[in-house]
Formats: C-alpha cells, structure tokens, sequence
C-alpha cells in the first residue's frame, strides 16, 4: 500500500521526530524518571494506534489489523531484548544520565539497518515465492532457541565486536560526557560510549534477524513490515527505561514469545494449504502475550515466597 509519497512522508515524520527528541526534549542530559518514561511511551503508543487506524480508514480494517499484528510482535520482541541493552550498559558502566542518547542514536542507526533489510525481504519473497517456507523455518527455530538461552550468562564486554573494536579503535580510558569522539595529544580518539553504541547497534540486527521475517509472517506489505518496525522501535528508548525496574519479573515472556515466534513460522510454513485469518493471527498473538505477563505477575520465582 506505501506509494512512493507515503514513504517519504513517513521518513520526514521520523526524521523530524529523531531531531525534536535529540535537540530539543532531551537536549540536556539526565536520568530518565519513571514519570517521564511512562509519559513517551504513552505518546509513542498512542502515535502508533493513531496511525494503524489511519491505515484502517484509508487501506481498510485487512491491512490495519496486518499492521497491528506486527507492531505487538515487533513491541514485545523490543521488550524481551531490553534485558539485553540492560546487561551492557551496566557491563561498561554507561551512566543513567547518558544512556538514552546512547539508545536514540543506536534507534537512528537501526531504522537505516532494518529499512534496507525490510527491502532485501520484501525483493526476496516477491521473486522467489518459496522463501516463505525458509523464512517460516526459521522463525520456528528462532522460537524454539529462544528457550534455551540464557540472557544472564551475556558477557558483552567479552564477545569478538568488544575485544575486535578495543584492539582496532583508539579508546580513551573514561568516557567523555555524550561525546563519542575526544581529543587527546592531539589524536581524535573514540569514547566508550562510541563501542557500546557500536554493541547496540549490533545488538539490533540480531533482534532484527528475529522480528522482520516474523512480521512477514503476517503480512508482505513492505511499507507496513517497515512502519510496524519503526513504531515500535521509535518507543524502545522511553520503554527502556519504563520496564528496565521490573524486567527480571517478566520471565515468562520469553516462553510466550517463543510460542508466538513458532506459531508465525508455522502459519508462514502452512498457509497455502491452511490459511489463518489476521483476526484469529493477532487474537492468537496477543493472547500468548498476555498470558506471559498474567503468569510472570502471579506465579512467583522459585524461591521467592507470595505476599
């Protein structure tokens, strides 16, 4: 449904959005209060759902539920990998005041990463119609892997991109406000917020590799695979810092979205010969992920008795 003007009509209202945010709202450096972080993630919500009713208005209510379906998935895979972004920031020790321009510009790089793979994605199923199958196959073994990794056992300041950008980047000892460049005798160095910038962004195309084929699961609109991304991606710094408290409580959201990530590969995989409804799709998704929240809030970690 994107024509060439609703893309760069889109693109503008990121970009303005991404310079407002950057030069404007948060312009100074601060911790993030629940308040305000409560207060974007509202916005950015309600922005999303303004514009999937648009899209139901003007594409009809098939393509607003497409693009629904794939905002909850991509939002909840977002959530999930926030644990992530959690254990680097305190493995190099980014300070809370800095860490939401470390996260707005890692988005900013992240929408450029996710467009040219939505587009790659798009191409590839447009000619060659069996990749469907390999996308869904692959999005079932990325559901069920999912199970069997351990997020707490993430050493970043130990993997190949940390030890491969510490021996090739000249690195000050200490970070240097919100800059990612300093100098130093006269040499432009890299900052350490430049290498835990450069580990999100990285970071992102693994959940990237994830969440895009599933989203196509659900739809081959690339515009509204594109825009579902972006949606829930533009809200991931303000729900950051919202969730960042109780993350460790959701831990029955991996198993809910491993199910889900499995019931998209399977409806890809299936779907010439049993095709499922976007109704009974984003009833399915939605209602896995409630139940992984319900159940993470009432059923307590072993070992931890109910008050």
């Amino acid at each position: 449904m994107g024509t060439p003007l609703l893309w760069l009509l889109f693109n503008l209202f990121v970009l303005l959005a991404i310079a407002l945010d950057l030069g404007v709202f948060h312009r100074r450096p601060h911790k993030m209060s629940i308040r305000e972080a409560l207060t974007w993630s509202l916005v950015w919500v309600g922005l999303s759902v303004l514009f999937g009713l648009g899209v139901v208005r003007f594409a009809g209510e098939h393509r607003g539920l497409e693009f629904f379906t794939g905002y909850v998935i991509e939002k909840a895979l977002s959530a999930d990998n926030l644990f992530l972004f959690l254990v680097i920031f305190r493995a190099f020790g980014v300070d809370e005041t800095v860490q939401h321009r470390v996260l707005e510009w890692g988005i900013l790089g992240a929408l450029v990463m996710r467009g040219a793979m939505i587009a790659a994605g798009a191409e590839l199923i447009q000619r060659f119609t069996w990749i469907q199958y390999i996308f869904g196959a692959f999005i079932v073994f990325a559901g069920v892997h999912m199970l069997f990794v351990k997020k707490e056992n993430v050493h970043p300041e130990r993997n190949a991109i940390s030890r491969f950008l510490s021996k090739h980047l000249r690195v000050t000892q200490g970070y240097r406000g919100l800059n990612f460049f300093a100098r130093e005798g006269g040499k432009l160095l890299a900052t350490p917020q430049l290498v835990v910038l450069l580990i999100v962004e990285v970071t992102d195309i693994g959940m990237a590799v994830d969440s895009i084929p599933a989203i196509f699961g659900i739809t081959h609109d690339a515009f509204l695979v594109y825009t579902s991304n972006v949606f829930a991606i533009l809200g991931l710094r303000a729900m950051y810092f919202l969730l960042a408290g109780v993350l460790g409580r959701l831990r029955f959201l991996t198993a809910g979205l491993s199910v889900v990530l499995a019931f998209v590969g399977g409806k890809m995989i299936l779907e010439p010969w049993f095709p499922i409804s976007i109704e009974v799709s984003l009833g399915v998704v939605a209602g896995l992920l409630v139940i992984a929240v319900l159940a993470s809030l009432v059923l307590p970690p072993k070992g931890e008795s109910a008050k």
